[in-house]
């Protein structure tokens, strides 16, 4: 459905740890939803833990955001220098840090408790736990029981100025709320069961639910779209907004992010953070795309290619197109992690050579020793069976250099030592007469052909495959040789012979 406005979004993240996949997810879904409609989107940093809030956690979620391809309209500007704050800051409904907003709370803290909305409660923890307890061994659902309501504001006030603590609590209504959310539908939630809750420590101190309310309002959010998590604390909101006087904003609530086996994915994978997958190897527009479909997908019929094929590699421009709110399962959304790898490795081979060179010197370092020809090569060949950046050194590192090998992964089958021998130094005589200017894949397959078809092509390309690379699996001699040159080539077979005129005897073959 489409807004009767342009939207107003928000990605509210909790600078007290790295930008993880969950996090990243909720943000892109209100990417989209804000491009879609030619809204605005938002990052507003709620920093209120400040034991746990730190710099670098905000800098690395403005940095990976950023990575990801996810620009925002309003909010902090990515800085190095984090300590300039408010005036590097995009948007006239700042700060956009919940740490600088002490003074908007504590208005409307004044406010609650001036039109008896809230009251100060003065009861301890102990205290607080017996309520639970007693209410428990009675089949009551644990809650405030009420008992400072009656406290007056003026004797409250006293008891503080003494030094006595207090937190302050929401007098939540005995009433039922009615929450219409665009991926869940209608659920009506009864206030009675949730008790007097604790929306701050102090006047300029706020708790989770009153801060997030009161900046939603003041920031003119018009759609909330978050994690599955948050959707328990949605009736409370509402009836903070209701007695703010504020207008309630649309919600949508995304599944939860689930493991191949539909339980539920732990921390240690839903925490990954996206520095993780960008030095890993993943390239952003993959993950952007990844992202994207995990928990919703264009229909079929928006998704077909021009075979009728549902297909899975977007661009950016086409999933802005293509995004509807209302297609967002309820059900959780599986982290295929397969799928990503595949979709990587489609993303790694659209590129052009140069581009990807540039991507994989952005995640490793690639060793000396071969020439920007012979790089090239190696990519044209590497592209192909690369599912992230990084494969690029472990499917190449044995062209930089000859890696040790057992001298019987040389053999085929059961060939003697002597013969596998005998074949490489006829191979060896082969390659010798090639000239350095047809030295190449295809003239090399075509001087070899006649020994393959003699001998077998197994006897032949086994044992030169390990020579060149001192692999069993590696990419095809022909293209080995081709990146490596002529002497190299020579060089390597030469280093086989060797080892298995040394040691053949020790083998028994």
């Amino acid at each position: 459905m489409t807004p009767s406005k342009p939207p107003r979004v928000r990605f509210a993240p909790s600078p007290t740890g790295n930008l993880h996949i969950g996090g990243a997810r909720t943000a892109l879904f209100n990417w989209l939803y804000a491009r879609k409609h030619e809204g605005v989107f938002v990052v507003r940093v709620e920093d209120t833990d400040k034991e746990r809030s730190l710099p670098e956690y905000e800098e690395n979620i403005l940095e990976n955001l950023e990575w990801l391809g996810i620009d925002w309209d309003e909010g902090p500007q990515l800085t190095k220098n984090l300590e300039l704050k408010t005036e590097n800051e995009l948007g006239k409904f700042g700060p956009y840090r919940q740490s600088e907003r002490s003074e908007i709370y504590e208005k409307y803290a004044k406010k609650l408790i001036e039109e008896k909305h809230a009251y100060w409660c003065f009861c301890t923890k102990e205290e607080i736990e017996a309520m639970r307890q007693s209410q428990m061994t009675q089949g009551q659902p644990p809650k405030y029981s009420g008992r400072c309501r009656g406290v007056p504001t003026s004797e409250a006030e006293k008891r503080m100025s003494d030094g006595e603590s207090a937190v302050l609590r929401f007098k939540m209504p005995e009433a039922k709320v009615s929450v219409n959310d665009m991926i869940r539908g209608k659920t009506v939630f009864d206030l009675s069961l949730s008790g007097d809750i604790v929306i701050a420590r102090s006047l300029d101190d706020p708790l989770y639910n009153f801060a997030v309310v009161i900046d939603d309002s003041e920031m003119q959010i018009t759609h909330v779209i978050r994690g599955e998590e948050h959707f328990s604390n949605t009736a409370k909101q509402v009836a903070l907004i209701e007695a703010l006087g504020f207008h309630v904003p649309h919600y949508a609530h995304m599944p939860l992010i689930l493991n191949p086996d539909k339980t539920k994915m732990s921390k240690r994978f839903s925490d990954t953070a996206v520095s993780e997958y960008k030095k890993d190897g993943y390239l952003p527009e993959a993950l952007f795309n990844f992202l994207a479909l995990l928990g919703w997908h264009p229909s079929a019929e928006q998704s077909a290619d021009e075979n009728g094929e549902e297909r899975e590699i977007f661009t950016k421009d086409e999933l802005v197109k293509l995004f509807e709110i209302e297609r967002v399962q309820k059900a959780g959304a599986v982290f295929n992690g397969q799928k990503l790898d595949w979709m990587n490795a489609q993303y790694i081979k659209s590129l052009s050579q140069k581009d990807l060179l540039v991507a994989i010197k952005n995640v490793s370092t690639i060793p000396d020793g071969l020439s920007e020809s012979q790089i090239d090569r190696l990519l044209s060949f590497s592209m192909e069976r690369m599912k992230k950046l990084t494969d690029f050194i472990e499917l190449s590192d044995f062209f930089f250099e000859l890696p040790d090998y057992e001298p019987k992964m040389l053999i085929w089958q059961d060939a003697p030592a002597s013969v596998v021998a005998e074949t490489l130094e006829s191979v060896e005589k082969i390659i010798s007469n090639v000239s350095d200017d047809s030295f190449n894949a295809n003239r090399l397959l075509e001087v070899l052909s006649e020994i393959s078809d003699r001998v077998g092509r197994g006897a032949v390309l086994w044992p030169l495959r390990v020579a060149l690379s001192g692999k069993e699996a590696s990419p095809g001699p022909f293209e080995i040789m081709d990146v490596l040159g002529k002497n190299e080539t020579l060089s390597r077979i030469g280093v086989a012979i060797k080892k298995l005129g040394s040691i053949g005897g020790d083998l028994g073959l």
